[in-house]
């Protein structure tokens, strides 16, 4: 695994445009997400110039020694409530293991330190074992299981629901970044493919 201090988030800027349709376009991305069809130009520019203007949200690039290699999206941010919904995904393929975990933990840190939130809630495909695992190993708990919530090609799919309380991240955040950046070029995590649906 790469050094932690290696890894940083920033605003979505006008330059990631392209960029991020190109991410968000690729099989493995889409196939993640609640909308899954190609994105046109078009579609992506309105969507952006909306993105970069939003008052209840927040569009970040997480980078590895200061290369773009993922994507960050906290939205419905809700500060009378202190909460707010996130999403994620790595675009890049040929990035450090250790990654996603890397983009969790600062993405996280993020949500309770920059923004302020009490709780973070996020919605993940039912069969995205993976990222449920993982949002799990940060102490996310499963708050609803929506059936058949999402249409998946010619069925529909469950879509799990989990949230973490920005007083439970205080209490076990020295312990997670011990265990997850443990040892400078441990395999910890994993280091392609995950993305949140939302």
């Amino acid at each position: 695994m790469a050094d932690p201090a290696d890894f940083s988030l920033r605003p979505m800027v006008e330059s990631d445009r392209a960029r991020i349709l190109a991410w968000r376009n690729t099989e493995r991305v889409r196939s993640k997400m609640y909308t899954d069809h190609v994105i046109e130009q078009n579609e992506h520019d309105r969507w952006f110039d909306a993105a970069l203007a939003a008052e209840s949200a927040r569009y970040l690039v997480f980078e590895y020694s200061a290369r773009p290699i993922g994507f960050v999206a906290f939205t419905q941010i809700d500060y009378r409530n202190g909460r707010c919904l996130w999403g994620f995904y790595l675009g890049e393929e040929d990035v450090p293991w250790g990654s996603a975990v890397a983009l969790e933990f600062s993405s996280v840190a993020h949500a309770f330190g920059e923004l302020g939130i009490r709780k973070l809630c996020c919605e993940v495909l039912a069969s995205n074992a993976a990222v449920i695992k993982l949002h799990q190993r940060f102490g996310f708990r499963v708050e609803a299981r929506y059936v058949a919530h999402v249409r998946k090609g010619e069925r529909f799919e469950d879509v799990v629901g989990l949230a973490l309380f920005k007083d439970e991240w205080n209490e076990q955040r020295d312990r997670l970044r011990a265990s997850f950046f443990r040892q400078r070029g441990a395999r910890v995590g994993r280091r392609v493919g995950d993305s949140s649906s939302t």
